[in-house]
C-alpha cells in the first residue's frame, strides 16, 4: 500500500465513525497503488451491479448480437420498480437500446435494467462478469422485487446475501479500472469482449449520471466523476472513475451497509450515508490531486 497508508488510515478513521458499516477500494491511478477496507467482501451490489449489465450489453453489440440502434419495445411486466422514470409512461413505446442503456444509468432506471436483462439473460452477464475477473460478483435477479421503503428500512434483519445481486468493492473498481484502459487500448477492450469506442461510450454515460450527492458532492464543481450509484434499504453506493481536469486521478468504490433509517442526530439514513461517501471521496481528492486548491475543512 505503501504512499496511501496515510490516507487509508485517514478514510478508515472516518468509517469508525459512523454507526455504520463501510467497505471501499481505492486505486490511485497515477502511482497504480490501491489500499481497501473489506475490498473482497461481499455485500448487496443494489444498481452498481448495472456497470457489469452495460458492458455485457456493449460485448453485445461488438460481437453483433445487439446493435445500439435497434428498437425495443418497452413492456409493462418490466414497470415494477419504483426506480427510473419508465415506470411512469404507458408501456408500449419504443426507444432506442442506447437510449435504454443511457436511461438505466442516469437515472438507475429499472424498467431499463429488466429489459436489458430479458435482453441479454443473467447467464450471460454473469459469465462476462467472470470474465472481467469480478469473482465476488454474482447477478441473481433482473430487478429487485419492490417493497416499502420504509419497513424494509426499518427491518432489523440483514439481507440475506445467497439469495440477493451481490460483489465486492473491489470487483467494481477493478471493472470501471478495466473500461478505462479499454477506452484507450484496442487490446484491453478485447478482453472485456468490446471495442476502444465503447468503453468511451460506457464512461460518457457514466459520466452523465444524475446523481452528484455521493462520490461527486463535495468535489470542485465541473470535475469529471464517471460513476454508478446504488440503493437499497440499508445500502448506499458508488462507485467511479474521478478526474482532474482530463486526467483520470483514482478509482473509488465505496459500499455502505446497516444503515439506520434515522441517524442517532434524527438524520434520515440515507442523507449521512451520502454525506459520508462524498467525505471520503473527497479526502482522497485532496490527497492525490496535483493542483493546489484549498483542502476541504468541512464536516
Amino acid at each position: 500500500m505503501g504512499a496511501l497508508v496515510p490516507l487509508a488510515a485517514r478514510l478508515n478513521a472516518l468509517c469508525d465513525a459512523q454507526p455504520f458499516e463501510t467497505g471501499w477500494y481505492l486505486k490511485d491511478l497515477r502511482t497504480g497503488e490501491t489500499a481497501d477496507r473489506g475490498g473482497d467482501v461481499a455485500v448487496p451490489s443494489a444498481s452498481t451491479r448495472k456497470i457489469a449489465i452495460l458492458m455485457a450489453a456493449l460485448r453485445a453489440v461488438h460481437a453483433g448480437r445487439l446493435s445500439l440502434d435497434q428498437p425495443v419495445v418497452i413492456r409493462r411486466e418490466f414497470q415494477i420498480s419504483d426506480s427510473g422514470c419508465f415506470q411512469l409512461l404507458r408501456p408500449g413505446f419504443t426507444v432506442t437500446l442506447q437510449d435504454v442503456l443511457t436511461m438505466m444509468m442516469v437515472v438507475s432506471d429499472n424498467t431499463c435494467t429488466g429489459t436489458v436483462v430479458d435482453m441479454l439473460g443473467l447467464d450471460d452477464i454473469n459469465q462476462f462478469s467472470r470474465q472481467a475477473g469480478m469473482t465476488g460478483t454474482v447477478h441473481r435477479q433482473p430487478i429487485p422485487p419492490k417493497v416499502d421503503p420504509a419497513a424494509a428500512a426499518q427491518a432489523a434483519t440483514p439481507p440475506d446475501l445467497r439469495t440477493i445481486n451481490v460483489t465486492t468493492p473491489k470487483d467494481v473498481g477493478g471493472l470501471l479500472e478495466q473500461i478505462l484502459r479499454g477506452a484507450e487500448d484496442p487490446a484491453a477492450a478485447a478482453r472485456l469482449g468490446g471495442s476502444s469506442a465503447l468503453c468511451r461510450l460506457a464512461l460518457d454515460i457514466m459520466s452523465s449520471l444524475l446523481f452528484h450527492d455521493r462520490l461527486p458532492g463535495l468535489l470542485p464543481r465541473e470535475t469529471t466523476v464517471a460513476h454508478k450509484t446504488g440503493t437499497a434499504a440499508h445500502n448506499f453506493n458508488d462507485a467511479g472513475l474521478v478526474y482532474e481536469a482530463d486526467r483520470p486521478l483514482f478509482v473509488l468504490a465505496v459500499y455502505t451497509g446497516g444503515v439506520p433509517w434515522v441517524m442517532p442526530d434524527g438524520a434520515p439514513g440515507e442523507r449521512a450515508a451520502a454525506h459520508h461517501i462524498a467525505r471520503l471521496c473527497r479526502v482522497c481528492w485532496d490527497a492525490l490531486k496535483r493542483d493546489e486548491a484549498p483542502a476541504y475543512t468541512g464536516g
